[in-house]
């Protein structure tokens, strides 16, 4: 059935540059948010939404996301000997929340729609979710889950969506031409990548999560290098609208939204979820109450 949305693909093949000299040995990906990787936060929002199936497209320097996902049965023993309950069920159940399979990015191609054509063998004839894995949205109930139920009353192809309040920010993300459907969600007629604050079609940024048709990997082939030399995925998602496919922005409700991507905005999200936990919270605000700032 269309509807039924049981794949999601997270790629994870990027260089990290952006954090050198930090990703040089480690994935961009693996990079903590207090007691949890980023790439842990996005598998959780996947496995949350009901996806049975996590694709994480990889490449050769990405051992540790395949290591982090599996089971260590060494530690889990010794965790269990030491009556350390509370650490041994939260590795376990990273393991158990979905059945993850790894496939590498060979293409000598460049751009953010390679790793999701590289996913194609495991995907098939199906809808399936796309989700990166070094951003995410906090939000409640989960921004995928709020997607999927778009998804199955419109049947077409969605992609989450937020503000952006400040005009001279929407430089910074795909803006979405739209055409209002109900209260959060969208008729998208085209999506403008980083458009001048005068010429955005509207402040609605359409990013960080998308439930394709299996349509998609063909007009992916078909792509030509555009900007920078990259295969991009917004090109491709255009040339779907231009096929007259319906593609939906949901905007997503209660949420938060995470560039883990970027230095600054990493450094801040890890201050808010340090802030937000229940173990140290307290001393914690008490400290950056402190500093002479």
């Amino acid at each position: 059935m269309p509807n039924q949305i049981k794949k999601a693909v997270i790629p994870a093949a990027g260089m990290g540059t952006r954090f050198l000299p930090q990703t040089k040995a480690m994935p961009k990906e693996m990079l903590p948010v207090v007691d949890k990787p980023v790439i842990q936060y996005v598998a959780e929002e996947a496995a949350f939404s009901g996806i049975k199936d996590i694709i994480i497209v990889t490449g050769w320097h990405k051992r540790a996301i395949e290591d982090h996902f599996d089971r260590f049965l060494d530690l889990e023993k010794s965790l269990e000997e030491k009556g350390k309950e509370k650490q041994l069920k939260e590795i376990k159940k990273i393991a158990e929340m979905a059945n993850f399979i790894y496939l590498r990015q060979k293409s000598e191609l460049y751009g953010n729609a390679v790793p999701v054509l590289a996913a194609q063998p495991a995907i098939g004839d199906e809808h399936f979710a796309v989700l990166w894995g070094d951003e995410f949205i906090s939000a409640k109930p989960a921004r995928l889950s709020q997607m999927i139920k778009v998804h199955k009353k419109y049947k077409g192809a969605v992609i989450s969506a937020v503000r952006i309040e400040d005009k001279e920010s929407v430089s910074r993300y795909g803006i979405a031409d739209v055409k209002q459907v109900e209260k959060n969600v969208f008729r998208i007629k085209k999506i403008v990548e980083k458009p001048s604050p005068q010429k955005a079609p509207s402040n609605l940024a359409t990013h960080g999560a998308y439930i394709l048709p299996p349509e998609i990997f063909k007009i992916i082939k078909g792509l030509k290098p555009g900007k920078d030399g990259e295969i991009w995925l917004v090109d491709a998602i255009n040339k779907l609208i231009n096929k007259n496919y319906p593609v939906y922005a949901c905007e997503i409700k209660n949420g938060k939204y995470y560039d883990t991507g970027n230095k600054l905005e990493y450094l801040k999200t890890v201050v808010d979820f340090a802030l937000s936990s229940p173990e140290f919270s307290k001393e914690f605000k008490k400290y950056l109450k402190e500093l002479n700032l």
